[in-house]
């Protein structure tokens, strides 16, 4: 193994270990919460594309956790924020932690996938740019992946709430 094959590794693993440690720190956090506000709920941490990711799911039927969820994810999102606040003050360090509940950002991911692929698929057909709703980051980014997988390319356009998509002919 060479020097820098040496460091690269180290370095991979260090940001692993970080990572690792986001997860329980996030974990954590969150179980105060639930025990806070009486919720049943398991967390599961991962690492996914260089991000700390946890998720609280339930066992039941998963309606206490929608309340976490709240309308198009708004209460989820502050409770993201919040998490990566408390990461941050443990760490030291900016978070770029995802947080899932009830499966409710794996679902929207999939809806924004197909989403994206449809409208890669009509710009495609129709030879003319697609402008789509506004949308959060999060789904943003995700539409942008789907229409980079499609062999097409996108722009976001717009202010912040009203910021969206727009995909555009090869």
């Amino acid at each position: 193994m060479t020097e820098g094959t040496t460091s690269a590794a180290a370095e991979g693993a260090d940001t692993l270990t970080r990572l690792e440690q986001e997860g329980e720190i996030a974990a954590d956090y969150l179980e105060g919460l639930l025990d806070i506000a009486d919720l049943d709920g398991d967390i599961d941490m991962d690492v996914e594309a260089d991000r700390a990711a946890v998720s609280i799911i339930s066992d039941a039927s998963g309606r206490d956790l929608q309340k976490l969820v709240g309308r198009d994810g708004e209460v989820l999102e502050a409770l993201q924020e919040l998490t990566r606040l408390a990461v941050h003050r443990e760490t030291g360090d900016r978070s770029r932690l995802m947080l899932d509940i009830g499966g409710y950002r794996a679902k929207k991911r999939a809806e924004l996938s197909e989403l994206g692929a449809k409208a890669a698929a009509e710009v495609k057909s129709t030879g003319e740019s697609v402008k789509l709703n506004p949308m959060t980051p999060f789904e943003r980014k995700v539409v942008h992946d789907a229409v980079k997988a499609a062999g097409l390319r996108s722009e976001s356009e717009g202010e912040e709430p009203q910021r969206f998509v727009v995909v555009l002919p090869a």
